[in-house]
């Protein structure tokens, strides 16, 4: 039997939503950020974000300092945070790869020993191909895969991941059978796209944007119910809300997406929680968070509390659902 994501009841925070519930509770030492991903990777980008408008408007008295600890595809930051049991001045930067890692590799910690503060944005996902691909369309794409199951090439960030999972969700949505390939980084999967190594990837808007801006691939449709926000074009002829959802273009998934995630460790005071939460909810207000989401097309989500504890039950059930079926899971 897996485990459950009751944990979360235990760990859910107390609110007011008038604004978050204030405490006495303050640092009283540096704040460490801890990034579970390699410096200039997407969560890298997101903890910076926070921590530049921390300082700027001085929502924190104490400073911040930013470490990166992104091996094991964040497992390392995870553990060390874990260790870390009742230290209310380390903050964990992730995605949903908290809660999801330890389904697919035995690792030294568990989703119960960390504490969740908060999701700050969703992170969208696209179908792309090479922009000199003789595919204009998702529909057109897919049936061409359908034709010679396992042979057209899906690119992604790591194994066993947000990428291939959402690669697995559209198999089993269409009967496409493709070739999944891993890379280090939704970075490098750009390039290859580009490179034209691949026939196509699944990643964020901000992943493939200079290489769609250069004119090298071009998405075919957004695994979201609406379309994208508006905004200058980004090519000659496209912006990001021209991009037609996956649904309405034949691919019959109505929504993706991943949550971009704050973390405590087990064992900290709800106070602490509360006042980290409430810091994150003043910078998701700030002009400059509102630049971030534009820049890199996230959906600006602030979740926390009772909301971030059923989103994080409903998006753990979707993936452990993949899991299983894709023969996964670590016993």
């Amino acid at each position: 039997m897996l485990k459950k994501t009751s944990w979360l009841v235990a760990t859910a925070v107390a609110v007011t939503f008038s604004g978050f519930a204030q405490a006495d509770w303050k640092p009283t030492k540096p704040v460490e950020f801890i990034v579970t991903s390699a410096p200039g990777g997407g969560t890298d980008n997101f903890a910076r974000v926070v921590q530049s408008i921390i300082a700027k408007h001085k929502l924190m008295e104490q400073p911040i300092v930013v470490t990166n600890k992104g091996g094991g595809s964040g497992a390392e930051g995870f553990i060390y945070t874990k260790v870390a049991t009742g230290d209310s001045h380390k903050l964990t930067f992730g995605t949903n790869n908290a809660y999801l890692l330890p389904y697919v590799a035995k690792l030294a910690y568990k989703p119960d020993e960390l504490t969740p503060v908060a999701a700050m944005a969703l992170d969208e996902f696209l179908l792309w191909v090479k922009a000199d691909s003789p595919y204009k369309d998702a529909k057109s794409y897919i049936e061409a895969v359908k034709a010679k199951p396992d042979t057209f090439k899906m690119g992604g960030s790591q194994s066993k991941d947000t990428d291939q999972t959402l690669t697995s969700l559209i198999q089993d949505a269409t009967g496409a059978k493709f070739i999944y390939v891993p890379f280090q980084g939704g970075g490098a999967a750009g390039v290859q796209l580009a490179g034209g190594h691949i026939d196509s990837n699944t990643n964020n808007p901000n992943e493939n944007a200079g290489q769609w801006k250069a004119g090298a691939i071009t998405p075919l449709c957004v695994f979201s119910p609406t379309r994208l926000q508006g905004g200058v074009k980004v090519t000659a002829t496209m912006g990001w809300s021209d991009i037609p959802t996956c649904k309405e273009a034949g691919i019959p998934i109505d929504q993706f997406q991943m949550p971009r995630t704050v973390w405590l460790p087990g064992g900290v005071p709800a106070e602490a929680v509360a006042f980290y939460a409430d810091v994150l909810k003043k910078v998701s207000e700030t002009p400059e968070w509102k630049e971030y989401i534009e820049r890199t097309s996230q959906t600006d989500k602030f979740l926390a509390g009772q909301d971030l504890k059923s989103f994080i039950a409903a998006d753990d059930a979707k993936n452990r659902k993949v899991f299983e079926g894709e023969g996964w899971v670590v016993r």
